[in-house]
């Protein structure tokens, strides 16, 4: 007599054994096929086409510009009858200071007026930031507890929208600009919003 196991006894061990394996590269092929599958720049905004939120930020404290208090500034302040960009941002985001240089180039090309909104961030460093990278806003308000950018949809920092004349959302850019998509994504979206 052998102490092999019964047939029916070595095919469950198989089953046990392969299952974990296929749900296993049913997963890899599903995080696989997810990764190639989008641009996450592209994230949908249901404000396109509408107009900015109904949200007000208050000036960044101590900010100065040519020895004059930098506003802070009204969603009803963006219907300026010209195109303006409004940047989400803060001093503790990695990709901001990347950007930052970039707006202010973007600022002196287009001509077009740049708003910014400081997220959650500490006065003082935000002061420091603009003073390091430059600071291409016209208006610098503050979102201290985030309300505002919930209202705008913001997803993380840095977050870019064009808006035409009548302050309606015309482009929204999730994450930093680049060289890149100032010349295929914003410039267009700020020609379109003319």
């Amino acid at each position: 007599m052998t102490n092999e196991p019964a047939p029916s006894t070595r095919k469950r061990g198989i089953g046990w054994v392969l299952t974990p394996v296929l749900v296993f590269a049913g997963l890899v092929a599903l995080f696989a096929f997810a990764l190639q599958g989008g641009d996450p720049s592209k994230l949908p905004s249901a404000l396109l086409g509408k107009p900015a939120p109904v949200t007000e930020f208050a000036p960044l404290e101590g900010l100065l510009a040519d020895e004059k208090p930098v506003p802070g500034f009204t969603s009803g302040e963006l219907a300026t009858g010209k195109p303006v960009i409004v940047n989400f941002w803060a001093s503790w985001c990695a990709p901001c200071a990347e950007e930052q240089p970039l707006l202010v180039q973007l600022q002196k090309r287009s001509g077009v007026a740049l708003y910014g909104v400081n997220y959650k961030d500490d006065p003082v460093a935000a002061r420091r930031f603009l003073g390091r990278y430059g600071n291409p806003f016209a208006a610098v308000g503050t979102d201290p507890k985030g309300r505002g950018a919930i209202e705008w949809g913001v997803y993380g920092m840095p977050e870019t929208f064009v808006l035409n004349g009548k302050g309606e959302i015309v482009f929204k850019h999730v994450g930093p600009v680049s060289v890149q998509s100032i010349e295929e994504k914003l410039m267009p979206a700020i020609v379109r919003a003319q």
